[in-house]
């Protein structure tokens, strides 16, 4: 019955997008069609496929060893402070709990210092641009929306410097995409911090992480179609073209500059928890106080926090992804605080579910970490608009207007996914040891 709702969902999903198109006489099946069929192959060779569920639990096991060689530098600059929950330190030290900032945030550094190896010898170059030819040949879009959405499968707002000179000449329709794009996926850096998060309760979360960036991309591209349809002829369509990021002189400095961008990324994150979290608790204690007068006066037991209204709104949402009755109370909660809390604090909130005892089910605890897999929320919305529009000062109009409804279709992307991923569940693959 799950796998029939999940089916029902992905409908009902896409239904939502186009009923928020700004052109709903114009629908590009094609795009549709082959986006559809992109995550089918892909969700099928990850959860169904054995070969492929062996290659993701490998890429799962990297991912982890180099995240257990991060602690190297975190613990030699923080001490104790760096030892994790149910863990020693070298020095036999106990673990003071878990706490964020010098935990989590550091691995940023250590993964972005690494990404900038690999973009030096020109490795993620060459899969960024195997993706690009995939969706520019097979959705038969342009070039530079294609190249937009497979660098952000692996990187952030950077990712915009690839397409900097299509910008200025880009539609508004593939505009959309771009930010839809940025919000729907997660930069390789912050996966080291879910990862943490998790990989207790979920030793296997790391594959999916990286199964979900994937599969948000052509997820990204059908909502973004959907919401802005083409009516335009992009100057860059049907065209295979190459990225234009700047290389490093050499190794070292590659690496320097990718370790300081890392450090810029903790700090900005650390702003934004700071803020949004800070004034999140303020809207709620205001909330709280009008909504228990309305909870007296009419005799109502409604939750007035900003995560309890987000909850109601999202809790028809998260039955649609296959979530039992008796986890969705607790799911649409955790999903509906993306959009106003960040994803790492949606992911924290998982995990404090998880730690404190209460029992959701496997497919439950798959399909929400899809669900949260993207930059989908407030914060995300102004520095992407706000990083592309630095590039292209003449486009800001277009951005500012185009970002909502970015942010509703990179939310809608992600949900796309985690019902994908509920539709092709399997409680017997190797992916899904808990």
């Amino acid at each position: 019955m799950q796998y029939l709702i999940n089916l029902i969902g992905i409908f009902i999903l896409m239904g939502i997008a186009w009923s928020l198109s700004n052109n709903r006489k114009i629908v590009n099946w094609h795009v549709i069609g082959w986006g559809l069929g992109l995550q089918l192959i892909f969700a099928l060779f990850v959860f169904v496929i054995p070969i492929g569920s062996r290659f993701f639990l490998f890429i799962n096991d990297v991912v982890l060893a180099v995240l257990d060689s991060a602690s190297a530098g975190t613990y030699f600059v923080f001490g104790p402070l760096a030892v994790g929950p149910g863990t020693t330190g070298p020095g036999g030290e106990s673990s003071l709990g878990f706490i964020l900032a010098t935990q989590a945030l550091p691995s940023i550094i250590f993964f972005a210092a690494l990404m900038g190896i690999l973009y030096y010898l020109g490795i993620m170059s060459r899969i960024i641009q195997i993706f690009s030819w995939l969706f520019t040949r097979l959705m038969k879009i342009s070039g530079a929306e294609a190249l937009s959405a497979s660098s952000n499968i692996f990187v952030g707002i950077e990712s915009s410097l690839v397409i900097r000179p299509h910008l200025k000449a880009m539609t508004k329709s593939e505009l959309t995409t771009v930010l839809t794009a940025g919000m729907a996926t997660i930069a390789s850096s912050m996966l080291a911090v879910y990862v943490f998060l998790l990989r207790d309760q979920f030793p296997t979360i790391a594959a999916h992480l990286v199964s979900a960036s994937i599969m948000n991309a052509p997820a990204a591209i059908i909502m973004s179609k959907l919401i802005y349809p083409e009516t335009e002829i992009p100057a860059t369509l049907g065209m295979h073209i190459k990225s234009e990021e700047k290389k490093e002189p050499n190794l070292i400095a590659a690496i320097i500059s990718s370790a300081n961008g890392g450090v810029k990324l903790v700090v900005g994150i650390v702003t934004l928890l700071l803020a949004f979290l800070g004034l999140v608790a303020l809207a709620d204690k205001i909330l709280i106080l009008v909504g228990s007068q309305i909870n007296v006066l009419f005799g109502m037991g409604i939750d007035w926090t900003l995560e309890g209204l987000l909850g109601y709104l999202f809790y028809p949402i998260t039955l649609l992804l296959g979530i039992p009755f008796q986890d969705a109370a607790i799911v649409s909660k955790i999903i509906g605080s993306r959009a106003i809390v960040t994803e790492v604090t949606a992911f924290q909130n998982l995990a404090t579910v998880l730690q404190s005892g209460v029992v959701l089910e496997p497919r439950t605890i798959v399909v929400t970490t899809y669900a949260l897999t993207g930059f989908a929320h407030i914060a995300s919305l102004a520095i992407f608009v706000g990083g592309i529009a630095a590039l292209v000062p003449e486009r800001l109009g277009d951005l500012s207007r185009l970002g909502f409804r970015a942010l509703v279709a990179a939310t809608l992307a992600t949900l796309l996914t985690a019902a994908m991923a509920g539709l092709f569940y399997n409680p017997n693959s190797i992916l899904l040891n808990m």
